[in-house]
């Protein structure tokens, strides 16, 4: 069986204004000058605790996890207001739906959310049952360590040569290779292009709607005799 594996932030949901908006107010929160809007979108994909340590380099007397407790909540009450904005990107949906009819596919989604935020995402737009496997930052190490890739695949029988990775930054690509999988980009998540081709990705994508034909065309290569 074929294993399609996304990332969420930046692959499926758009959650920049969410994530810039917690990350600014968790900060502020404790005195310190929130990072510009780009250096807070090159961490999504780690774990929580690793991307703030991250946006802390220059401040190393403050602990992270004080503004991981802060970052949580500010999401939270974000997520609860009126402001709350996490859109599918477009064609996400319909591509989800389409792969996920196939008999020779199984999906699973692959991120550094943790299982509450990914419950509330699929639960939003109603997309819970389209997915046969879960991995968050609870159950493993962060990005680009492979053992989310590596669990989800064990708990479905899948082979890493039949298993793709699909997402917007250098640490799904790195954590792929490093899976024995493949990974594919895309385009319109919060790094860029040619990064995530240094780092081997297969192909990058600039719309959600060519990926079921790169699906088949990568997969038809592994058939190959000699692939």
């Amino acid at each position: 069986m074929k294993l399609v594996l996304f990332d969420c932030d930046g692959t499926i949901v758009d959650s920049q204004v969410m994530i810039v908006a917690a990350m600014t107010r968790a900060f502020l929160a404790h005195d310190l000058a929130p990072p510009p809007r780009d250096e807070i979108l090159s961490i999504v994909g780690l774990s929580l605790p690793i991307a703030i340590a991250r946006l802390l380099a220059g401040h190393p007397d403050r602990e992270p996890h004080a503004l991981v407790d802060a970052y949580k909540e500010a999401f939270f009450e974000l997520r609860q207001s009126h402001d709350h904005h996490e859109p599918l990107f477009p064609g996400a949906r319909e591509v989800i739906d389409e792969l996920g009819a196939r008999d020779d596919l199984l999906l699973g989604i692959v991120t550094g959310k943790s299982r509450r935020g990914v419950d509330a995402i699929l639960a939003l737009h109603g997309l819970a049952d389209r997915f046969q496997v879960i991995r968050t930052a609870d159950d493993a190490p962060s990005k680009p360590d492979p053992t989310m890739v590596l669990d989800a695949m064990a708990a479905l029988g899948a082979d890493p040569r039949l298993t793709l990775v699909v997402g917007d930054t250098t640490y799904d690509i790195e954590m792929a290779i490093a899976a024995g999988c493949r990974g594919v980009g895309v385009a319109w998540g919060y790094h860029r292009p040619a990064q995530l081709a240094a780092v081997g990705a297969e192909v990058v994508l600039s719309r959600f709607t060519d990926l079921p034909a790169t699906v088949d065309a990568l997969f038809a290569e592994e058939a190959k005799p000699n692939a």
